[in-house]
């Protein structure tokens, strides 16, 4: 079996996110900055000597760059994906982990064919927890696209009398942009002659209750179409925080003083309610294109933003903007992919409830299909996986030596008894090969969570070969 080296690292964490099913790859991965700034300061350290620097020195030939052996194999290789029986062998007796609790489950997929080459119990479904954002994300994509951005707009009446600040479902709206929609509003306003005006908030695009069943909870906000940074208070962007309880009243009270430093004073405080019929447009902010959304709700698994892509999912779908709507356009959209939804239930976007059930099948498939060159639109599902011991979520939770680190891409899921991870990883083979598992009734977080990285990192660790070896190899 083929061992992983630590210097192999810059090129395999680069080339692992975007890996497509026939081997093609390209990505930059979370090498570039550091591989970058480390050259610089390698050139800068040639241009130094032992004594005065006299005169400049003559500019030298790049020196080539240091050759790593190759981490995918070639089009046309012959060589196949991993065995069954390969896997089994060096994956049940992890999975026999009594850290992993009373019930796990597993699905292994080789990308390029679709085909799944190991499961055990696969098809149960499972409270998945923060995995499911996987199936939100894509969901979101198929109903939107990558491109898609949320706006966030003010009306005005034509007199200016009335101003409404319109949320459009954009969690990630901050002071800055809600200054940009000051400036134009008090713009417009002025242009009209206009120097008073009674301001309003719409919450109406979304409906349902807006606590998640959690609620009240530092890893999500109430629901709302309208708020800035996520109804965050103390500045942070990611993690538990302490959270507002009325995030689209603060979003308008902070709107209404940035017009009263532009010279729009307000009648009164801003209160709830929906613009005259003939108000009309007078700014607009849009949000960062789905694409890096879906790769900050993985990356980071920000809850706020998953349940934010889930009405945004239900709206482009014809359904409310609510838990419930939002549920029925993602198993909607999912059902178009052609994959097992049976026992599955979407009860939010997030994975915050224990209502939520998705398989090991399901999820690996959702991940195989990302990585289908047939369907580029999902492959910020992919991107936006974090990378072990470099990002998100899974950044502390592999060592420098690890087999895995690098080259395991993946969701991570937490609840307490319920651990989950699922993602992909290109084996020592050079197969993308994506994955799925999930474990109920642990019984501390760290064993099972360290339990799920190995069965990851042995993936990445294993040509996994019957044992008379593969045909063609000597």
């Amino acid at each position: 079996m083929p061992e992983r080296k630590t210097w192999q690292l810059a090129t395999i964490a680069a080339v692992a996110g975007l890996a497509l099913s026939a081997g093609a790859v390209a990505a930059a991965g979370p090498w570039d900055s550091g591989q970058r700034k480390a050259e610089r300061a390698w050139a800068a350290s040639q241009d130094r000597t032992g004594g005065a620097h006299h005169e400049a020195p003559a500019r030298a030939v790049p020196a080539p760059a240091p050759s790593a052996p190759g981490v995918l194999i070639a089009l046309g290789s012959p060589v196949p994906p991993p065995t069954e029986s390969g896997l089994a062998d060096a994956l049940d007796p992890l999975l026999r982990d009594p850290a992993l609790g009373t019930l796990r489950t597993a699905s292994v997929i080789d990308t390029a064919t679709g085909t799944q080459v190991y499961g055990k119990g696969d098809a149960r479904a499972m409270t998945p927890a923060s995995t499911i954002k996987i199936a939100t994300s894509a969901a979101a994509l198929l109903a939107l696209g990558p491109d898609h951005r949320i706006a966030t707009t003010v009306t005005a009446s034509p007199d200016g009398k009335k101003t409404v600040l319109v949320g459009g479902g954009d969690p990630t709206l901050d002071r800055d942009a809600l200054a940009s929609l000051a400036d134009d509003t008090a713009r417009a306003l002025r242009d009209r002659g206009v120097g008073e005006t009674e301001l309003a908030y719409d919450t109406s695009l979304y409906s349902g209750p807006e606590l998640h069943p959690i609620s009240p909870n530092p890893n999500i906000s109430p629901v709302s179409p309208l708020m800035i940074e996520e109804g965050r208070l103390d500045g942070s962007r990611s993690g538990p925080a302490p959270r507002s309880t009325d995030p689209a009243r603060d979003a308008a009270h902070a709107f209404a003083q940035m017009l009263r430093e532009r010279g729009i004073k307000g009648k009164g405080d801003p209160a709830s309610g929906t613009g005259p019929d003939d108000a009309e447009p007078v700014a607009r902010v849009l949000s960062a294109p789905l694409s890096a959304l879906v790769e900050r709700t993985l990356t980071h698994s920000d809850n706020d933003l998953a349940e934010a892509l889930a009405r945004q999912t239900a709206l482009a779908s014809d359904e409310p903007a609510s838990f419930e709507g939002a549920a029925k356009a993602v198993e909607s959209r999912l059902k178009k992919l052609q994959l097992p939804l049976p026992g599955a239930r979407f009860a939010d976007g997030s994975g915050l409830d224990r209502d939520d059930r998705m398989s090991a099948a399901l999820l690996a498939g959702l991940l195989a299909r990302a990585a289908d060159p047939a369907r580029p639109e999902l492959r910020p599902v992919l991107t936006g996986l974090p990378v072990a011991g470099f990002s998100g979520t899974l950044e502390s939770r592999y060592t420098s030596d690890s087999p895995g680190t690098g080259m395991v891409r993946a969701k991570t899921g937490t609840l307490t008894g319920v651990n989950t991870l699922a993602g992909t990883v290109v084996d020592a083979d050079g197969r993308l090969l994506s994955f799925a598992f999930l474990t109920s009734g642990t019984e501390g977080r760290d064993a099972a969570q360290s339990a799920l990285d190995r069965l990851a990192s042995t993936i990445a660790n294993c040509g996994c070969e019957p044992s008379a070896g593969r045909p063609g190899r000597t």
